[in-house]
């Protein structure tokens, strides 16, 4: 059995491939996944709804070029199981959270297709460019078969870029969780600064590469066994060049401290801030994200 702190797990590889305009990443999560989990509790499906929420936002922030940027990626909804899906990545550190309806999970069949988990809803993803100031949207339907095919829609619609999207989760037989996968995408003529109007969706370079990408199965993808530079090797060792970038460290955080929610609740008045506190004079708040509970006491915010 392979031990998997022996492999390379929490990170994110990106790779192109210059004679085909391609580029992509793979990412595999394990610790990540488990410590963002674990503060959560939730059932096996709603797990792993999360963790490609996870993948996909580690797939997408790791391509950021400002350092400082951040990558959300947010499914509203109404109708389903899920109401609220929310990953994020900024500088390598992740966080996720679900919202869902316990009751009507009970209902939903074994399997539950992307309709039955978020009925009607929309998938909106974010980046913020810290420098720049800039913020740039995109938002689709959640429509298709997967949180991955979604994903799909959303490049092919918001970004016209031809896109494949791979997603996986397994739990191994001790409990640990393993995510893995992988974004690979047509660039038109390789130049990343040219007005994507002009991608061809039935290119025949992007047809070879998606054909080859196809190939890589969902276990594949979650083999701890099998490092990601093999992974690249058994998808593209007939082409003449596949240049890998530096990997990039995934871990999970959370933006949420005392001195920060403190810093928020002294900007209320005085009056709404004894609205929040409790009987015994305490002002609680909860993040979501890391399901810690903070407790501020009144009294430490007189003046």
């Amino acid at each position: 059995m392979t031990d998997i702190s022996a492999t390379r797990l929490d990170i994110a590889l990106g790779f192109t491939i210059p004679a085909r305009h391609a580029r992509g990443r793979l990412v595999r999560i394990g610790p990540l996944l488990d410590t963002i989990l674990a503060g959560h509790g939730y059932p096996p499906v709603i797990e792993r709804v999360l963790a490609e929420a996870l993948m996909l936002a580690a797939l997408l922030g790791s391509t950021l070029k400002d350092e400082a940027g951040q990558l959300t990626l947010q499914a509203q909804a109404e109708g389903g199981v899920i109401d609220l899906l929310v990953a994020d990545y900024k500088a390598g550190e992740m966080r996720g959270y679900v919202r869902f309806d316990a009751d009507r999970l009970a209902e939903a069949p074994v399997d539950p297709s992307l309709f039955a988990l978020f009925g009607k809803g929309y998938l909106a993803i974010t980046f913020d460019q810290m420098v720049s100031g800039e913020r740039y949207q995109g938002i689709v339907p959640l429509e298709g078969a997967s949180l991955a095919e979604a994903a799909e829609s959303y490049f092919g619609q918001s970004e016209q870029l031809p896109s494949l999207v791979k997603l996986s989760m397994r739990r191994l037989p001790d409990g640990r969780h393993i995510g893995g996968g992988m974004l690979i995408q047509h660039l038109p003529e390789g130049e990343e600064g040219r007005d994507r109007i002009h991608t061809r969706l039935d290119h025949p370079e992007w047809d070879h590469v998606r054909a080859l990408a196809q190939t890589l199965t969902l276990d594949e993808l979650t083999d701890i066994s099998l490092e990601m530079d093999r992974v690249l090797w058994r998808l593209f060792n007939e082409e003449d060049e596949v240049r890998t970038l530096a990997a990039v460290p995934l871990s999970r955080g959370c933006r949420c401290n005392a001195e920060h929610i403190r810093s928020v609740i002294a900007r209320f008045p005085t009056d709404e801030r004894a609205e929040m506190a409790d009987e015994a004079g305490e002002i609680h708040v909860d993040c979501a994200f890391c399901a810690i509970r903070f407790s501020l006491a009144l009294e430490s915010f007189a003046a």
